[in-house]
């Protein structure tokens, strides 16, 4: 069975103009019947980085739950945005991203590998005492847009410092959008064998004419974890100059539809949120 995470929070924290608590909060409202695995709806990093995520803990406590909820996750980088989520006690879950390429560590957490890991570590201690699920994400793991040394090896040395740590979620992510079919397919085709119990998920941004194939290397390579966003919008704001929007959750659902995948989605409340035409 496929599992999908919608992540409402890639979506919004690229939006320059300040989205009304309002809005978001109908908009997440509005995600939480569809039926995701997980729901990613904000993070608590300092407001000077990413203002339009100043309302997180806003938007979560608003949260009008199902009966059968999402897996609720937030971002964090740091022990004092740890912290803070942790004390939200509607979060289940929190995500870190970690990447191989010293170029994006830089740009995106002002880290060295070192530091990195350091925060993992610390993360990791907090998460787990609290019985909290983390998810760290490989980014630039499917290639460097940076001219960084990059190889399938660098790979599996990243997922192995994780994996000592205890991280068993650990999606892929190409943020700029260049990652061909054939690489995905041999990195991940390296990586599931050599890492059983880990959950390689893919966090893809790429161009909508570009999905197709891409999440045909990934499916048959082995990955059955997607994160997804409605429409494509977002971008990771600190990997480039211009963001690369993200897989939409209507192309992995074609996907599916075309391969015959069985998803648990409700297709009805689905559309409520594709015909949503704003945040």
């Amino acid at each position: 069975m496929i599992k999908i995470t919608e992540t409402a929070r890639d979506a919004m924290q690229g939006i320059k103009k300040f989205i009304p608590t309002a809005n978001k909060l109908a908009y997440v409202n509005a995600l939480l019947k569809v039926g995701f695995d997980t729901l990613d709806v904000g993070s608590f990093v300092s407001p000077r980085v990413i203002p339009q995520m100043a309302d997180t803990r806003d938007v979560i406590m608003g949260m009008e739950l199902p009966t059968h909820p999402p897996e609720i996750m937030v971002l964090v980088v740091n022990r004092r945005g740890t912290e803070d989520a942790l004390r939200c006690k509607r979060v289940q879950c929190l995500t870190y991203p970690y990447s191989i390429s010293p170029t994006f560590l830089k740009r995106n957490l002002n880290a060295d590998e070192a530091k990195a890991l350091g925060i993992v570590k610390e993360i990791t201690e907090l998460a787990f005492a609290k019985k909290c699920e983390l998810v760290i994400y490989l980014s630039m793991a499917l290639g460097n847009p940076y001219g960084d040394d990059w190889s399938i090896q660098l790979v599996v040395d990243g997922a192995a410092k994780l994996y000592e740590m205890g991280i068993r979620r650990m999606p892929l992510s190409d943020i700029l959008g260049e990652a061909s079919p054939d690489t995905i397919y041999k990195v991940y085709k390296t990586l599931i064998p050599a890492f059983p119990d880990v959950d390689f998920g893919l966090h893809l941004h790429t161009k909508p004419s570009h999905s197709f194939d891409k999440l045909e290397a990934a499916w048959e390579a082995g990955v059955r974890s997607f994160e997804t966003v409605f429409n494509g919008l977002g971008g990771c704001p600190t990997a480039a100059d211009e963001m690369v929007g993200n897989l939409s959750t209507q192309d992995l659902l074609h996907f599916c539809d075309r391969k015959k995948i069985e998803t648990r989605l409700d297709r009805e409340a689905l559309n409520k949120v594709v015909l949503m035409r704003s945040l």
